[in-house]
């Protein structure tokens, strides 16, 4: 049993491969304090209270009021056609829907927090086009600060020419503050060998996931991640890392780094889907794992939709990395599925008590964040919030509290029978 749990940590450490400098994104340690699923507003940020678009197919200009000037720094991305403008960390005061809609040039666009400190409006384009000018204007004539942006409709080829890479920054912390967040052993103890549980809340920040009557899925994720590492601390037989503790956007990529730079023994990403009307009234909670085909045509939506939340917040796509072939990674994934499939089905058992599920409710697909070859990974959605029913237990604490005791329990089920048995189920 002891060879057979060593083993598994020594395969993991070696895929790694220099843990804590992988991890781009804060790993964030749990603690009892960190309880607030979203940023408290604070006077130390600059307040942005108004934002509006004006053009047509072929120029566009955006106008935001701020209450102080600030720098900012605007880039354009392919792939889809976008707009990327970075600014520090902001509190937004706008009316709900504002960017759903564009015009012209600009078919929609969002912003929100994209990293501790950072703030970032993303436009989403009808074809390519150039920043013709860019500035922030002095408070004048009874005006506010103003951020402006001029668009102007290009040819692909004009487009691709301006995609310089210095005008594509990473979504990166600074060393030192990475190494801050990485949990620190204090000296003379020694090490924790309890299993390492990664906790994903879904989105966040410039993500705001699906919504349904005034209810962000990012904050509906984060609050039942919360709770269910509180549930898990309790316990005390785990060590619990949050991909985010907040209302911060994490590449899907960083997800998995952290999961792999902790040696995770699980990766557990919480979301919660929506459907559109036309498509039926589909409701209960899913648990999907891992697979190159999707096990149907939802699961294949979903996927796709998910996957898509980098593109969300203005990541560089170009620069994605590519699947790494080699024997020790293809056994390692082999392995991670059965134990990932084992889990699922776990998860089931133990929720049906206490959570509708929905009617199938074992489901797998091609999720990026689902992609570590040597970490056992699902991902759960807890619901739909586009079905009155699943949203008002989504909001619920009472039910929260039940399905967090479910999963708990699920996950002990998960370790004493992984560290009973030398042979995994087939």
């Amino acid at each position: 049993m002891a060879d057979r749990a060593n083993r598994w940590v020594l395969l993991g450490c070696g895929l790694v491969c220099a843990a804590a400098l992988v991890c781009g994104w804060v790993v964030v340690p749990s603690t009892a304090e960190e309880t607030s699923p979203t940023h408290s507003a604070s006077t130390d940020f600059p307040i942005v209270s108004d934002a509006r678009l004006a053009g047509d197919a072929k120029q566009a200009r955006f106008i935001v009021d701020l209450d102080k000037k600030i720098e900012f720094r605007a880039f354009t991305l392919a792939d889809p056609y976008r707009v990327v403008v970075d600014i520090p960390q902001v509190t937004f005061q706008l009316p709900g829907g504002t960017g759903n809609t564009g015009r012209g040039l600009v078919k929609a666009f969002r912003y929100g927090l994209v990293m501790p400190g950072g703030s970032r409006i993303v436009f989403d384009l009808t074809g390519p086009a150039k920043i013709t000018n860019s500035y922030v204007l002095d408070a004048a004539n009874g005006q506010p600060p103003r951020l402006v942006l001029e668009l102007e409709q290009v040819d692909r080829s004009a487009f691709t020419q301006q995609l310089a890479a210095e005008d594509r920054p990473e979504l990166k912390p600074t060393i030192a503050d990475a190494k801050a967040a990485t949990p620190a052993e204090k000296p003379g103890e020694p090490p924790d060998s309890r299993p390492v549980i990664v906790i994903d809340p879904g989105h966040g920040g410039i993500d705001n996931g699906t919504q349904s009557n005034g209810e962000l899925e990012k904050n509906l994720v984060l609050g039942f991640g919360l709770a269910l590492r509180d549930r898990i601390e309790k316990s005390g037989k785990y060590q619990v890392v949050m991909t985010r503790t907040d209302d911060t956007f994490i590449p899907l990529n960083e997800r998995v780094k952290i999961a792999r730079s902790q040696s995770a023994a699980l990766f557990v990403s919480i979301h919660a889907d929506a459907l559109p009307r036309r498509e039926g009234d589909a409701r209960g909670a899913t648990i999907y794992t891992l697979s190159d085909k999707a096990s149907d045509a939802e699961a294949e939506r979903l996927a796709e939709a998910e996957n898509k939340a980098d593109a969300i917040a203005g990541v560089d796509l170009s620069d994605e990395p590519t699947e790494v072939a080699d024997i020790l990674i293809d056994l390692a994934r082999r392995e991670t599925k059965t134990f990932s499939n084992r889990f699922a089905r776990l998860l089931v058992s133990e929720m049906k008590t206490t959570a509708r599920m929905h009617k199938h409710p074992l489901k797998s697909a091609g999720f990026r964040v689902l992609k570590a070859p040597d970490v056992p990974s699902v991902l759960i959605e807890l619901g739909y919030v586009s079905n009155k029913g699943d949203l008002e237990h989504l909001v619920s604490e009472d039910w929260r509290n039940k399905a967090v005791g479910s999963m708990l329990q699920a996950i002990d089920a998960f370790f004493a029978k992984r560290l009973a048995t030398a042979v995994p189920d087939k």
